[in-house]
């Protein structure tokens, strides 16, 4: 090949590599649209802007802790403690690579794509501590989940390098442990300790309804956290002139994510659809829960398998939104369950259906006893160190709202502006003559 050629295919490799993560980036933007409406329409209608601003503060405030904290972590801590190499000090936000660098121009790049990822995690666990929780406390929880917390447990079992991989031959090519999990059990810790609502639980334990007050717009933000997973899947896959490979390096397709994406989403809204006897929360709810359910092993998983292990873990999404109920756990979006959850399922059907199959060149492969030490560590990471924090803001008595501005709702005295300035819509509906309320009203 004359010089020349070979110069101009190498430079349009390069450019087709940024233009790869580049669009990533913008789909990824739409799980924070999605986030953003799926939240709102969970919410009722005294809390819609309140939500709205929590979403956008997280995601802000994450994007920029990433930059000066998360990017370091995740290339300084693979080998399980901080090591400071010449990737990790490329990425401290004082070097030459973390700036407008003519010489590197994919390392803002890969920071964008994770960057999102990050914002995910923050916006999971947003969710679930909706219409009660003081927005200091939120914004604390959520950068130190979406810049520490995580991204620790990335570089443990998601980097090519991580010593879960290079010591258990561990497998998550989707990031349903890394992102899912650690996020779903940060949410956990940090739900323990900030109670469920007000008139969530009656005195004997009994589970009363809160309904959101726009159900459609619930729906339509799954939807595009859907077509923003295409994006955070893009993420999961390294382009370069050989061909697509996973996060460690193995070859894969973007075929293989395709037809599992797909067909988890199918299969776990089907399964959902089955055991919530149609409800519409959980059935799309159960999309979500399909596609985490296949993203650890997607990328060798036959498309029929994938649909299978889908379906089974949307049947099983509302069964466990049932059990935490009866621990008094008030998960609004049901983070808990879809995340942690499915995370959890992931990783395990993963070492159960994978196991034995060879991994990147000199690790060991894949196991079930690999993945089950994932699945404690990342449990762990996500929950100790969230329950701790959420607990010392508890003790401090900066976690939540206090229960007059509960009561009448946080757009009231957080934001100012009116989210129906027409008219206030009916959000809570009494069950079994409990006690509700909506906006300032009650109703009995």
């Amino acid at each position: 090949m004359p010089p020349e050629v070979e110069d101009a295919v190498t430079s349009m490799a390069a450019v087709n590599n940024e233009f790869f993560y580049w669009m990533s980036i913008a789909l990824m933007m739409l799980i924070h649209a999605g986030f953003l409406a799926y939240e709102m329409g969970a919410s009722r209608s005294k809390n819609v802007l309140a939500t709205a601003m929590k979403n956008l503060l997280a995601f802000a405030c994450i994007v920029a802790s990433f930059f000066f904290v998360g990017w370091f972590l995740y290339n300084a801590m693979p080998a399980g403690y901080p090591r400071i190499d010449e990737l990790a000090a490329a990425a401290l936000p004082w070097s030459d690579n973390m700036g407008p660098n003519v010489e590197d121009p994919v390392s803002g790049i890969f920071w964008g794509a994770f960057a999102l990822f990050a914002a995910t995690t923050g916006s999971i666990m947003s969710g679930a501590v909706l219409e009660r929780i003081r927005t200091s406390a939120f914004l604390i929880l959520t950068v130190f989940v979406g810049s520490v917390v995580w991204i620790i447990g990335a570089a443990w079992g998601w980097h090519g390098a991580g010593w879960m991989l290079t010591k258990l031959g561990f497998h998550d090519v989707g990031a349903a442990g890394c992102v899912h999990m650690i996020a779903g059990f940060a949410t956990l810790g940090i739900l323990i300790n900030l109670g469920p609502r007000l008139g969530r639980f009656l005195p004997d334990g009994t589970a009363v309804t809160i309904r959101p007050h726009n159900l459609p717009l619930t729906m339509l933000g799954l939807m595009l956290i859907f077509a923003g997973f295409f994006g955070f899947l893009m993420g999961c896959v390294i382009y370069g002139p050989d061909g697509y490979a996973t996060i460690y390096g193995s070859p894969t397709t973007l075929s293989a994510f395709a037809f599992n994406t797909l067909m988890g989403l199918a299969g776990g809204i089907i399964g959902a659809y089955l055991t919530s006897r149609g409800e519409p929360f959980w059935t799309i709810s159960g999309g979500l829960a399909g596609v985490i359910a296949v993203a650890s092993g997607m990328d060798l998983y036959h498309p029929a398998l994938a649909f299978i292990i889908a379906l089974a873990g949307g049947a099983l999404s509302p069964y466990l939104g049932k059990l935490l109920e009866r621990f008094r756990i008030d998960d609004v979006v049901g983070a808990v369950t879809v995340h942690a959850g499915m995370g959890t399922y992931s990783l395990l059907m993963a070492g159960i259906f994978l196991s034995g199959y060879p991994n990147t060149d000199g690790n060991p492969p894949i196991s079930l006893w690999g993945q089950l030490i994932g699945i404690a560590v990342f449990a762990a990471l996500g929950f100790i160190p969230t329950y701790l924090v959420a607990l010392g803001l508890k003790k401090m008595k900066l976690l939540r709202i206090p229960p007059e501005v509960e009561e009448q709702g946080l757009d009231l005295s957080e934001v100012p502006a009116t989210p129906y300035p027409e008219g206030i819509p009916m959000t809570v509906m009494p069950v079994n003559g409990a006690k509700a309320l909506v906006g300032a009203v009650e109703v009995k």
